[in-house]
């Protein structure tokens, strides 16, 4: 879906301020993962500047912001163990970089498209969990853990809820109260309009408050000063000579290594799909919901991780944290994500003793505040009300990523959703309509758009639950593909499997798919032979079974080809001119099958009486239908009943086919808000007439 871009003018504001919120929450992540990947701490700060610059400018997600990865902590410790050291490993997410960007040049970004809706939901709620889960005890001060460490099982030999329990016993004062005041400034913030509307983020006020409170405190000399292990710790470089030394890069013996082109193979994997994963997540909590393309968005990290490795820098992906904080503090572009960059590398350079100054208490209240966004309690609600299918793969994603980290939660979580759609595919992958006729019951098996292998089991089971001499139609007129498996099936049933189970099978639409030519052994509609066995009831069965179809929106797709056969209706209907749906709509029949006449307000009239005569005598149709539809703005009641009166007056013939019993009249009401009509009879409806209720008028 193509939007038209805002102008400049009207987005960098919200750019800006989106862009100090997500520069104050990447800071401290980048800072923790590096420390949690067993990596130098400026890896990480490498690693967010690239991420917002070289993938912010080449990316195609307006919303999207990228840096080191929290899911890929466990892997970076690994690797870097596995190849002795960093330096190894810096070549291995260069060569990662490149495989990335072939695998957007191939297009194999297309898996993006398979991810469930259940799943992508899933795990937005379970980042706002893990996101609330890990910061508690950063906002009460118990920083043993790195901050943006997002794994069940933690670095600190601790997992997600004992550290909760640990937190317990090691609350710090000053960290509580910056932490939870924090949490109130952010929450009031979002209901007071006045400030909403100001052009300061509310991350910026936080972090600034929190600075405030801490400073005082250490002035005062306050025994609640929070010393510098609990606030953040950017690397600070006394010279230019220092900082030059922050920097590392891969020699070029290690690109020989073949250890390192697998421990590439493997980064590159990781790290592509939880991009995608990620980018599918982000597209779906954008307000202006906007698609990113993926293979342009493998390109772009696989550039950044390119130049991130020859720098020094830890791989990245797109990530879901900074992406919901640059969201939900109003960013509009990419803009908002390049921005970020250009402050992590201004500020790390220039005033990192600044940062350093600023509680981890404040960061962690703003990451609570956006876990408490992307896991609210009406995303639930909806997925409750999706249903089953939808909200078990919703919940097990949640409970497997919570309880392992990003990648085997999402795994776990289609894994579930695959399940759910071969139970579907089992249980409903046919639409089987039982449609009744004149010459008795037919079951029509409409086949789907794609019928795959996972069809076979329902198929077959279907057929065998037919009754001997049961007749069944194979609908596949709207079938554009047909397994192998199944088109064995379908020859299967056409030469042995019929005659055995004493069925007839039709077929419909094969002949393209080289399974049969169409051929029916019964006709879709009524013979003049089966016609004379017919009494009003069962002709009232007909039409009201295709009326439940039509109200359900499964009215059946008709071969028109019986029409060229002499027409023998079964009922004749009087209805209304004005009606915006016509009976043989209404009533889902076959061609040929019913005898319509409309006039204006259903009037009978001498011409109208000798047109449905003609019907119920020559023809023999065995039920006259006077049909009514529900008042409209233009459209005064109508009476039925007195047209059925005065068809037996003006009509010698129907009155004496209703007095004989040959036929019944009955009327109708039609709803034309569901599409449903109901039946009446009136005094006049004969001794024939099916048991409906009696009404005095429609």
């Amino acid at each position: 879906m193509s939007t038209s871009n805002p102008p400049l003018a009207a987005t960098l504001p919200r750019d800006i301020t989106a862009s100090i919120a997500v520069f104050l929450v990447a800071l401290p992540l980048c800072l923790g993962i590096a420390l949690a990947s067993n990596a130098p701490l400026f890896s990480g700060i490498i690693s967010g500047i690239i991420g917002g610059l070289a993938v912010g400018i080449l990316s195609g997600s307006h919303k999207s912001v990228s840096g080191p990865a929290a899911g890929l902590t466990a892997i970076v410790a690994a690797q870097i163990a596995a190849l002795g050291g960093f330096e190894p490993f810096l070549a291995a997410v260069a060569i990662a970089g490149v495989m990335q960007i072939l695998m957007g040049t191939f297009r194999l970004g297309f898996i993006a498209a398979f991810f469930p809706t259940s799943v992508i939901k899933g795990l937005l709620a379970a980042i706002g969990l893990i996101l609330i889960l890990k910061q508690i005890p950063h906002v009460l001060g118990h920083d043993a853990d790195a901050e943006g460490e997002m794994s069940f099982q933690q670095p600190d030999s601790q997992n997600t809820f004992s550290e909760l329990l640990a937190t317990a016993s090691d609350i710090l004062p000053g960290a509580t109260l910056i932490g939870l005041l924090s949490i109130l400034l952010l929450l009031g913030w979002d209901k007071v309009k006045a400030l909403k509307k100001l052009p300061v983020p509310p991350a910026l006020v936080v972090v600034l408050f929190g600075v405030g409170v801490n400073l005082l405190l250490r002035r005062l000399g306050h025994a609640w000063e929070i010393k510098a292990s609990h606030l953040v710790q950017v690397p600070v470089a006394a010279s230019l000579g220092d900082f030059a030394g922050f920097l590392q890069t891969p020699a070029f013996s290690h690109f020989t290594n073949p250890l390192v082109y697998k421990a590439a193979f493997t980064v590159a994997l990781v790290a592509s799909l939880e991009t995608l994963l990620n980018l599918e997540a982000v597209d779906k909590i954008d307000p202006d919901q906007r698609q990113s393309p993926p293979n342009r968005e493998l390109v772009a990290q696989g550039v950044g991780n390119l130049m991130s490795g020859l720098a020094g820098g830890l791989p990245m992906t797109s990530v879901i944290v900074r992406s919901s904080v640059n969201i939900n503090s109003g960013g509009r572009t990419k803009l908002s994500a390049i921005l970020h960059g250009l402050l992590l590398i201004g500020c790390v350079v220039t005033v990192p003793q600044w940062l350093n100054e600023i509680p981890l208490s404040a960061l962690a209240a703003i990451l609570i505040v956006t876990g408490f966004k992307l896991a609210s309690p009406k995303l639930f609600r909806d997925m409750w009300k999706e249903g089953r299918s939808q909200f078990l793969p919703f919940a097990i994603t949640i409970a497997a990523i919570v309880f392992t980290d990003l990648l085997t939660g999402v795994i776990i979580g289609l894994g579930i959703s695959i399940l759910f759609i071969l139970h579907s595919n089992l249980r409903r992958p046919l639409r089987r309509i039982v449609e009744k006729h004149a010459g008795g019951d037919v079951l029509r098996i409409e086949l789907a758009n794609q019928v795959s292998f996972l069809n076979k089991a329902a198929l077959e089971r279907t057929i065998h639950e037919v009754p001997r001499g049961g007749r069944v139609i194979i609908d596949a007129r709207k079938t554009d593909y047909i397994d192998p498996d199944i088109r064995d099936l379908l020859s299967d049933l056409r030469d042995t499997t019929a005659a055995a189970h004493g069925i007839e099978i039709g077929f419909l639409g094969l002949k393209d798919h080289n399974v049969s030519d169409d051929h029916v052994q019964f006709v879709d509609f009524s013979s003049l032979e089966k016609r004379s066995e017919l009494t009003p009831a069962g002709v009232l069965g007909i039409l009201r079974a295709g009326n439940e179809r039509f109200a359900e929106g499964h009215s059946i797709r008709r071969d028109a080809r019986p029409a060229m056969e002499p027409a023998a209706p079964i009922a004749a209907i009087l209805s209304c001119s004005d009606s915006p749906l016509g009976p043989d709509l209404v009533f889902d029949s076959a061609p040929g099958e019913i005898a319509s006449v409309s006039v204006a307000g259903h009037a009978a009239t001498e011409i109208t009486a000798a047109s449905l005569a003609k019907a119920c005598s020559a023809s023999a149709a065995r039920l006259l239908v006077v049909l009514g539809h529900s008042r409209g703005p233009s459209n005064p009641a109508t009476n039925p009943q007195e047209t059925i009166r005065e068809l037996r007056r003006l009509s010698p013939a129907i009155d004496q086919l209703v007095t004989s019993g040959t036929i019944a009249i009955v009327g109708g009401r039609l709803d034309t808000a569901t599409g449903k009509v109901s039946f009446f009879r009136t005094p006049d409806s004969g001794s024939a007439a099916p048991d409906v209720p009696a009404s005095a008028s429609a």
